[in-house]
């Protein structure tokens, strides 16, 4: 039950700094934004329709459309979120903040609906919108995910060109970008962590010096080389950011003509990391 509270208070948290971004930064500004809220920037320009009303027809029709796409508990913080989010934006439309350069705005724009994004996406929740519909493109067109986030953000972001002009859109891509590294640190944390493969003939050697120097666990494969069909052990291990140069200079070392593949990792669970129940 706590988490639950826990989680709610971050969506509604989440929900106004988003808004803070659009009514204290990006409106004044008469810069743009992707997705649901691009679009209702855009009927605001032009027709001076409430963000916050706008917002929540759009959301609320795209999330019925497309709830079937969602799990129950989404489905439920994503209604929270569509709520909270309209709410902030009609409470805070008068909010102002003095500030006359542009590009200063649309950095600290990009900052907080980052900020707010992230805390919505990190406990489990959505803005609806162009969730809703990549998820459904991924299902009828195998589109993926991402992909289809991305396109429909710019489709909306493009468009606005023909009511901001040239200068205010490549503006607003400089926003979308901050504001997209700002909602990855939020939701992956400050320390995102290294999945490290390493296949060698020393794997042995090399598994007892990262236990010995490194404290760290190897879990060890068994896999075998397609054209010598001979049998090789695999070493798997995790690692910090900060750990990849020391493991680097182990495997040099020890065997100059190993393997070795490093990627990226976004959340990591177990024995030396976090605790799944707090993910």
């Amino acid at each position: 039950m706590k988490k639950y509270i826990w989680d709610i208070s971050l969506i509604i948290i989440g929900s106004f700094i988003f808004a803070l971004a659009i009514n204290l930064f990006v409106i004044p500004s008469e810069l743009s934004e992707g997705g649901v809220t691009g679009l209702t920037i855009i009927f605001y320009y032009l027709f001076q329709w409430s963000p916050g009303l706008v917002s929540f027809i759009l959301n609320s029709v795209l999330l019925v459309v497309g709830y079937k796409f969602l799990s129950k508990l989404t489905v439920v913080y994503t209604i929270i979120a569509i709520i909270a989010h309209s709410l902030s934006l009609h409470l805070t439309a008068g909010w102002t903040i003095t500030s006359d350069e542009i590009l200063v705005n649309a950095i600290f724009g990009g900052i907080l609906s980052g900020a707010g994004i992230g805390l919505i996406i990190k406990v489990g929740g959505t803005t609806a919108g162009s969730t809703i519909l990549a998820k459904m493109t991924n299902k009828y067109l195998g589109w993926s995910i991402s992909y289809s986030l991305l396109f429909f953000d710019i489709l909306v972001v493009l468009g606005s060109y023909f009511i901001i002009g040239a200068e205010k859109l490549m503006i607003t891509l400089i926003m979308l970008y901050v504001g997209t590294k700002v909602m990855e640190l939020i939701v992956e944390g400050v320390n995102p962590k290294k999945a490290v493969t390493i296949i060698s003939k020393e794997s042995d050697s090399i598994a007892q010096q990262i236990n010995k120097y490194m404290d760290r666990g190897v879990t060890i494969m068994n896999g075998q080389g397609y054209y010598t069909k001979q049998a090789k052990e695999v070493l798997y291990i995790v690692i910090s950011k900060q750990e990849v140069v020391k493991l680097k200079k182990i495997v040099e070392a020890t065997d100059k003509t190993a393997f070795v593949a490093i990627h990226d990792v976004r959340d990591v669970f177990g024995e030396g990391f976090h605790d799944i129940s707090k993910g």
